[in-house]
């Protein structure tokens, strides 16, 4: 009975086992089902992450066999939360050893003060007349990096302000570009090397869920970092 599964259906099973092992050591693509990265990414995205970016890991499992690099100041990774294990992805905003301090959503790291610039049309008009009435869209430019993000005017809160704090060896600090809408490191802490499994580089494709879930053609294959 086992041998005639295997002689009939070997191909797709080869195939499925294949793909597992790719999706989990190599290249995966991920659903984001929330606004927290707005306006870099959309509810309804569909994003590429390369997990050899960082290390080489056994498959389905985190133990390392080999790291080449780390993760730097303003890419977007996917991690596990310590919270709850769930997958999430954010950008890096702080690296080890950095001094991060967050002031009315001002961003200042080792002394030195984030520039903000007006974000391009293109990433605005993307928003709907909602967000783009209640929020400011800006570039947030730092010496490495240059992010887009969004943000309400408000007055200085325990949402939009913290530290100075120092990011611990091996860690990251993590915050959504959606800056008021995202449950990052002000929430679950800073992040461990080991609970990074990639970098988030494109959109493949994308779907609009607000309307019918038809495809957003203009967003497929399009760059996460085409804002540097």
């Amino acid at each position: 009975m086992i041998k005639n599964i295997w002689t009939e259906w070997r191909g797709l099973i080869i195939f499925l086992v294949v793909m597992i092992l790719f999706r989990s050591a190599i290249a995966d693509w991920n659903q984001v089902p929330t606004g927290s990265m707005k306006p870099t990414i959309l509810e309804g995205d569909r994003v590429i992450v390369n997990k050899l970016a960082y290390d080489l890991r056994i498959p389905l499992t985190s133990v390392r066999l080999a790291d080449w690099s780390q993760p730097k100041r303003g890419e977007i990774v996917t991690f596990y939360s310590p919270e709850d294990e769930a997958l999430l992805i954010k950008r890096v905003v702080g690296i080890p050893g950095d001094t991060v301090e967050l002031a009315n959503n001002a961003l200042r790291i080792n002394d030195t003060v984030a520039q903000y610039a007006r974000l391009d049309d293109n990433f605005v008009e993307q928003m709907s007349t909602y967000e783009r009435h209640r929020h400011r869209f800006f570039f947030e430019v730092m010496p490495s990096s240059r992010a887009p993000i969004m943000l309400r005017p408000t007055t200085p809160n325990a949402y939009n302000s913290f530290g100075p704090v120092v990011v611990p060896d091996e860690h990251y600090l993590m915050l959504g570009d959606n800056r008021d809408n995202s449950r990052d490191s002000r929430f679950i802490g800073m992040i461990h090397a080991s609970r990074i499994t990639g970098r988030a580089h494109t959109v493949a494709f994308s779907v609009d869920y607000d309307n019918y879930y038809l495809p957003r053609g203009q967003r497929f294959l399009q760059t996460l970092d085409d804002s540097k």
